[in-house]
């Protein structure tokens, strides 16, 4: 390829006719073709040759084709057909330089190629420059007459009609006004047209319909050089912006992108080839036959038993084999070459041909070799993806990037080994091999992508599970107007947690919408259930959780204290206010209420239907009976998959909660029954009245005798002085019985004590007053003396009274 600071060129079609892939691909990248698009125009040139065209299109659009040289004679410049860019022309414009007609050179295969070249020129090429003398203007042979016949003809049975511009360019222009002579070519195109056998579809088709016919004058660049490139340089802006509307190219109906013309052009070329005539084998092709195939035998019979073939393929067997294709397409060219030396003389087309189908029994030979080689390449590039995908995993690299790096490096790893046992003779497709490696490598990352997946969501599972079983069932428990709205705002709360801890986890998963938006739902399904369990579970507990908070209730006052039934509380009020409230817990348990809250209604209804059953109860119209709103099996407006208790169930419920509940209502009637008989000690006021009627004479003697009145006062202080010692009010205060048996184990040592402390006081001599003369100052001083010493004795007292009513109360529960 030549090459120049503003254009390339590439030879696209040898001399033989081979299509250079490889050279226009790189010719491609170099102009940068693919990008743009439809923007671009195909300019060819044919004509004689030495006739100047390569000069032309290098003054004309700033290539660099070779030029003949006229000092060493006029001969062939350009073999098959160099394609180039042209310099500073927009849009981007390709130059095809076809080989001259009429050369001495090719002989007698002159002609097909040359009608192959110019109907390839014509197939690809938006504008096609025909060069021709001026002189040769109304010659039969001349101007490339026969060539086009034949081209036109051709082309309509070929390809589709394209519209192509034919600029006929005519070279050293005589006197002779071009106003005289492009009326007489363009006669001559149309003769040329009419001529042409049409298909039927194209009979009465127009010339106007592929081509657009252009004809311009250019002078001698020998003679006339100055004038000749002004002339080319007005010619060379009609070539700017060509494809534009009204531009010189044509309609470029069918015209490819640019990234295609590559393969566009591959593909017309070998159209073009596969339409070239063939002649038949003489005699001495059979003889090649027989005398090739009998070499061909014994080369095959000489590589299957060679050496270095038959370690090669025992090696292959246990494991991957370093310069496998290289060593083995030694052997085959080996053998090849030695095939050839032998074959060298016979006919050339019998000699490939046998040549090929030795080589094709040689590597149907070895592919068994080949395969088990990629198998082996296979099964350790999968093994060290696998450890390099978990360890890029470990490392925390994101899930896709690592596929995708992990997925890339190893493709490429066996692309390199594959690339190191292919055989240069043989043309096998590795691909499905790559495939599967490529299939067991997706399969694998689904697997772990899978696995990773669900490793999340069973652990927000989990997670979703320990935040809401837990606040769910105590927020159950304590049951009110506000469970419900509660339990959503927490199933919400923690929902959009799961959630937004989901959507980071999945960040290096390049997951789609619809996916995750699956995996989101799936989420919020698993959290309305863990709710709804939940709620089943602590539903189907109702009766025991309605007891226990009837208990707590009934039992405990409003500071959680426990209840002391003294006769002043109004059990009745507080026995309904622990009902409703046990029913508040059965009407919350009644049914889900995750969507919408309903508690209002299912809550009247049982407040109605059991609280205030014994109002109804009382109604004096017998005759009258109203329809129990619990005799249903669903509640109105809740769904059958939303309830938990159904109204009978809800019925059921009630009455055994009523029934198991009121032996601890008669309790408390029975403890605060016996609380007031206990604190009333005094004797009934008949009886008070009766003691002062019958006691009348008794309490005038004392009148009578002063002596008397002051012994009873004296008994007064030592009957209070006991009183406040033994706190008999306090004592009475847990009952009856346990009263007495606290009096009667503190009497004696209380009675002894005092006596004592009088004796002591008796011995004292103060020095200011006399003791006895005031018995008040005498009461006080036992009292304080004996406080201190009675403290073990009362604590004492009040323990076994605490004991003794436990005791008593225990009795009576039992």
């Amino acid at each position: 390829m030549a090459k120049s600071d503003e254009n390339c060129s590439v030879q696209l079609i040898d001399g033989d006719g081979g299509f250079n892939v490889d050279g226009i691909d790189s010719f491609i990248k170099d102009v940068k073709l693919g990008e743009c698009g439809l923007s671009y125009a195909v300019v060819s040139i044919m004509g004689p040759q030495s006739s100047g065209k390569s000069t032309l299109l290098n003054n004309l659009f700033g290539t660099n084709f070779r030029e003949m040289d006229a000092f060493k004679g006029r001969s062939q410049t350009t073999k098959g057909i160099w394609l180039a860019r042209c310099a500073g022309i927009e849009p981007c414009t390709l130059v095809m330089d076809l080989e001259g007609t009429d050369g001495r050179e090719r002989g007698e295969d002159d002609t097909a190629f040359e009608k192959q070249s110019a109907l390839f020129a014509l197939a690809v090429s938006d504008i096609v420059l025909i060069n021709m003398w001026c002189h040769d203007i109304g010659r039969e042979q001349a101007a490339n007459k026969p060539l086009l016949k034949t081209v036109f003809q051709v082309m309509m049975r070929l390809f589709s009609p394209r519209k192509t511009t034919l600029m006929f360019v005519i070279r050293d222009k005589t006197r002779t006004p071009l106003e005289n002579l492009e009326p007489v070519l363009r006669e001559d195109v149309q003769k040329i047209w009419d001529s042409v056998p049409k298909p039927h579809a194209h009979k009465d088709t127009p010339l106007s319909e592929f081509f657009n016919v252009e004809v311009t004058a250019l002078s001698s660049y020998e003679e006339k050089e100055e004038q000749f490139k002004e002339q080319v340089a007005n010619l060379r802006q009609r070539f700017f912006h060509s494809i534009a509307p009204g531009g010189l190219a044509g309609d470029r109906r069918g015209v490819v992108p640019a990234s295609g013309f590559s393969f566009s052009a591959q593909q017309i070329w070998k159209v073009i080839k596969e339409n070239r005539d063939l002649d038949l084998p003489a005699h001495k092709v059979m003889v090649a036959t027989v005398r090739c195939e009998e070499i061909a035998n014994e080369k095959f019979t000489w590589f299957a038993s060679n050496q270095d073939w038959l370690s090669l393929e025992e090696e292959v067997q246990s494991g991957p084999v370093q310069g496998f294709g290289k060593k083995l397409s030694s052997i085959i060219d080996t053998c090849l070459s030695e095939y050839d030396a032998e074959a060298t003389f016979f006919d050339e087309g019998v000699r490939s041909a046998k040549r090929v189908q030795l080589e094709e029994k040689l590597l149907q030979l070895v592919q068994p070799a080949f395969q088990s080689l990629l198998g082996h390449i296979r099964s350790g590039t999968f093994d060290n993806f696998k450890e390099a995908f978990d360890k890029a995993l470990n490392e925390g690299e994101g899930f896709s990037s690592a596929a995708a790096n992990c997925s890339q490096t190893y493709m490429a790893i066996f692309d390199t080994e594959c690339a190191g046992a292919i055989i240069e003779q043989a043309n096998w497709d590795t691909s499905r091999i790559r495939d599967k490696l490529r299939r067991d490598i997706d399969a694998h990352v689904a697997t772990i992508r899978a696995d990773k997946l669900s490793e999340l969501s069973a652990h927000l599972e989990k997670k979703l599970k320990e935040a809401l079983s837990g606040p769910v069932e105590a927020l159950l428990d304590g049951a009110n107007n506000e469970t419900w709205p509660a339990i959503r705002k927490l199933l919400q709360r923690e929902t959009e947690s799961a959630i937004s801890e989901l959507s980071k986890g999945l960040v290096g998963y390049d997951m789609d919408e619809k996916t995750k938006e699956k995996m989101v739902t799936s989420l919020e399904n698993y959290a309305k259930g863990v709710v709804e369990s939940k709620t089943r579970e602590e539903a189907g507990r109702v009766l025991i959780r309605m007891k226990d908070r009837f208990s707590t209730l009934f039992s405990h006052d409003a500071d959680s204290m426990p209840r002391v039934w003294t006769g002043k509380e109004d059990i009745r009020a507080i026995t309904k206010t622990a009902r409703s409230a046990s029913l508040k817990l059965l009407s919350v348990m009644a049914a889900l209420r995750l969507d919408e809250d309903d508690s209002g209604e299912i809550d009247n209804t049982l407040s109605s239907a059991l609280l205030n059953v014994s109002n109804s109860s009382n109604t004096k119209d017998r005759s009258i009976v109203a329809t129990d709103p619990l005799a249903s099996s669903s509640w109105e407006k809740v769904s059958p998959t939303q309830t938990l208790i159904s109204p009978v169930q809800c019925k059921s419920i009630w009455r055994q909660f009523k029934v198991e509940t009121e032996y601890t209502v008669s309790q408390a009637i029975a403890a605060q029954e016996a609380s007031k008989r206990n604190n009333n000690w005094l004797p009934p006021p008949w009886a008070i009245a009766a003691m002062v009627i019958l006691g009348f004479n008794e309490f005038m003697t004392l009148l009578r005798n002063p002596l008397y009145l002051g012994v009873i006062f004296v008994l007064y202080l030592l009957a209070k002085a006991l009183w406040v010692q033994l706190d008999v009010s306090g004592q009475f205060s847990n009952g009856l019985l346990p009263g007495l048996l606290s009096l009667s184990s503190t009497f004696v040592p209380t009675v002894m004590n005092l006596l004592k402390k009088l004796a002591e006081e008796g011995q004292q001599r103060p020095t200011t007053s006399d003791p006895q003369s005031n018995p008040a100052i005498t009461s006080k001083r036992i009292r304080n003396s004996s406080s201190n010493d009675m403290t073990s004795t009362a604590s004492s007292a009040v323990t076994e009274t605490e004991v003794g009513a436990e005791c008593t109360s225990g009795s009576k529960e039992d």
